[in-house]
């Protein structure tokens, strides 16, 4: 998951993306480790908060508003 990635070029800490999305950092870091997965609702939320897809959030495509194309 881009979640390190996309937190760290906006200059934001786990402490401040958790009180955003009202998490707890731990889970915030544990995400990032890869320690643990974020549930699909989990994942709307962060992609929302970054402004960009799902698909580009899990490194499923290089483009940070890429449309899925249905199967």
């Amino acid at each position: 998951m881009r979640l390190r990635e996309l937190r760290k070029e906006r200059g934001i800490s786990q402490l401040k993306l958790a009180m955003d999305l009202s998490m707890n950092q731990n889970t915030i870091s544990r995400y990032e480790s890869g320690s643990r997965e974020a549930d699909y609702a989990t994942l709307i939320r962060i992609a929302d908060y970054f402004g960009v897809s799902i698909d580009y959030l899990l490194e499923q495509s290089n483009s940070p508003n890429a449309d899925k194309k249905p199967l």
